[in-house]
């Protein structure tokens, strides 16, 4: 499988490491409102790409990360929030997602049976030159198109919290009240 076309951004970087793209999962980490335990963890890990200039972002990711923050984080930010978030990721080179890697993401998720979400993201990574790829969606230590796939969060004890047990259970006791 090759990633083909345009769309990466310039690179530039800060010695003979090679860029990183981080995903919307990991970002939305750094820069959710709330407390949350993962987020010193995805901070320090962006702040220490953007020193070393190897921060990459693809269109894709800023979409997906728009929507995470104004939509499904616990403390929402207004949208004027988010965009001001999104325009300081673009100073960093943008992987402009285009058609070569749509059709890219969809014979990679075919190949190594990967939703299309998740090969469109690795896809743009290999496209950005990045030999890492910061996300939760993905098996950590993975290697996808020459680009190693990194759980930040992995070997710390961080207990998983889903919304979603709490969102059925006020959605039936909501339902029990109306029927009441």
């Amino acid at each position: 499988m090759s990633v083909t076309g345009t769309g990466a951004g310039t690179i530039s970087m800060t010695g003979d490491r090679p860029p990183s793209l981080v995903d919307a999962n990991v970002l939305a980490h750094a820069f959710d409102k709330s407390g949350s335990p993962k987020k010193r963890v995805a901070q320090r890990l962006v702040n220490d790409l953007m020193e070393q200039d190897r921060l990459r972002v693809s269109t894709q990711v800023l979409q997906e990360l728009f929507v995470t923050l104004t939509r499904k984080v616990s403390q929402r930010c207004s949208s004027q929030e988010a965009l001001a978030v999104l325009e300081d990721l673009t100073a960093w080179p943008l992987i402009v997602v285009d058609y070569a890697a749509i059709r890219a993401a969809v014979g990679l998720a075919e190949q190594d049976q990967l939703s299309f979400r998740d090969a469109l993201v690795v896809v743009a990574a290999a496209r950005a030159g990045a030999r890492s790829l910061y996300t939760e969606d993905l098996n950590d230590g993975q290697e996808i198109l020459g680009v190693r796939i990194s759980n930040p969060f992995a070997g710390f004890p961080f207990r998983k919290v889903t919304g979603l047990p709490a969102c059925r259970a006020e959605q039936r006791s909501r339902n029990q009240k109306e029927a009441a």
